[in-house]
């Protein structure tokens, strides 16, 4: 009888354990909350944004309607992206605790609230705005660095520098919607899209490399994906370069100038990492097409800055919708599988999200370059792919991100 009643109430308290673990899972790393944000974000973002453009939404009382679709793509959708894999990556990086529970709801609220205040941008106080919105970059950069503090891992603190630059930049947009300043918004925007690329250089080159070669590996292929680190640093330190040119003397010879050296420097360095070899394992070559749009962007701004025959919006836009939008997909289809225990395996359909986001971001970059009376559907069609890219990773990663790991670890 007794021994009937600890195994009843072993399993008791086993169930509750089990109850409580999946209904805090959401909170157990940070790439649970920020990736399905993400997710559930960009289609909102782009589907208002569809709506002020066609005129079917009021454009919100916030600066120029293109300038308010730029900061949340940027300052929403990517800085929910960068904070889910950072907050997630840097405590493996230096083997420090991770943020989770109650500060990563907390963290979690504060970037919601901004959200919600840009969606209300024109009824609430532009101050009450900026205040909401401009919180949320510092706390997570003050959460990296007390990780990364005195971990011995210098290269580490360059990541922590970058996502407070994001803040100042983003301080520098709503200095505008204030009228403390008078045209610092459209720089500070594209100083943002150059450091996100930035980072998507330092990143990926981290991860891309070891993902492949392990990934080739298991199936038998024994050849290591890598770059001379010469290469490394000089596609780094170009693209960091271009970034600052770019800041202060956009639209010139000397902002092409580094973005073509950055753009063949980020595609030299992928002719080592066996690129052509990844084709059957979406997984990876995902990060090797977000690269790609990278030195395809680069590309693309250099012929226009230099040469003027390309659009701007045609560089931009493979920069932001193609290499961000694609890198970030394949970063958290990937770190959400790997990080709550599961198989390497892509989810059945996930795959089509790849295809909507590269469909996507070409219609994007091919509105800038074809016929006017054509653009209007090539950006509607444009946005409604990416848009949806998003959408399905949400549907289907949704049940991962909430339930608790299959392998029973924390995390």
């Amino acid at each position: 009888m007794t021994h009937s009643r600890i195994q009843i109430e072993s399993a008791g308290e086993s169930a509750r354990a089990g109850r409580e673990r999946s209904s805090h899972s959401l909170f157990a790393r940070a790439f649970r909350p920020f990736f399905l944000a993400a997710g559930l974000y960009a289609p909102l973002a782009v589907a208002a944004w569809l709506g002020v453009w066609l005129g079917s939404l009021p454009a919100p009382g916030w600066l120029a309607p293109a300038s308010w679709h730029a900061h949340e793509m940027l300052f929403g959708v990517v800085a929910a992206a960068i904070a889910g894999f950072l907050l997630t990556a840097a405590p493996v990086w230096t083997g420090r605790p991770a943020l989770r529970g109650a500060p990563l709801a907390a963290l979690v609220a504060l970037f919601a609230a901004g959200r919600l205040a840009m969606l209300a941008a024109g009824t609430l106080p532009k101050a009450l705005v900026a205040a909401l919105d401009l919180a949320f970059l510092p706390c997570v950069a003050a959460v990296l660095a007390r990780t990364v503090w005195r971990s011995g891992q210098r290269q580490n603190y360059g990541v922590v520098a970058l996502v407070g630059v994001l803040a100042l930049a983003n301080a520098g947009v709503h200095a505008q919607a204030l009228g403390v300043t008078a045209d610092s918004a459209s720089r500070a925007l594209r100083f943002t899209a150059d450091a996100v690329v930035l980072l998507i250089v330092v990143i990926g080159g981290r991860i891309t490399p070891p993902f492949t070669t392990n990934a080739l590996l298991r199936t038998g292929v024994t050849v290591s994906a890598a770059s001379p680190p010469w290469l490394d640093r000089l596609a780094v330190s170009a693209t960091a370069l271009f970034a600052a040119v770019d800041l202060f003397a956009p639209r010139t010879a000397a902002s092409g100038a580094f973005a073509t050296v950055a753009g063949l420097a980020v595609a030299a360095r992928m002719t080592g990492w066996q690129t052509l070899r990844t084709g059957r394992d979406p997984l990876v070559w995902s990060l090797h097409a977000g690269m790609a749009w990278v030195a395809l962007g680069l590309g693309l701004v250099a012929a226009g800055d230099l040469g003027g025959f390309v659009p701007a919006t045609a560089g931009l836009h493979a920069l932001t919708a193609g290499a961000m939008g694609s890198m970030i997909l394949a970063v958290m289809t990937r770190v959400s599988l790997g990080h709550t225990g599961r198989p390497l395996v892509l989810p059945r359909g996930a795959a089509a999200a790849y295809a909507l986001v590269h469909a996507g971001a070409i219609a994007r970059v091919g509105a800038a370059l074809a016929p006017e009376e054509t653009q209007r559907a090539w950006l509607v069609v444009g946005g409604l792919l990416w848009a949806a890219a998003f959408a399905l990773f949400a549907a289907l990663y949704a049940r991962i991100l909430l339930r608790p790991r299959v392998d029973g670890k924390e995390g």
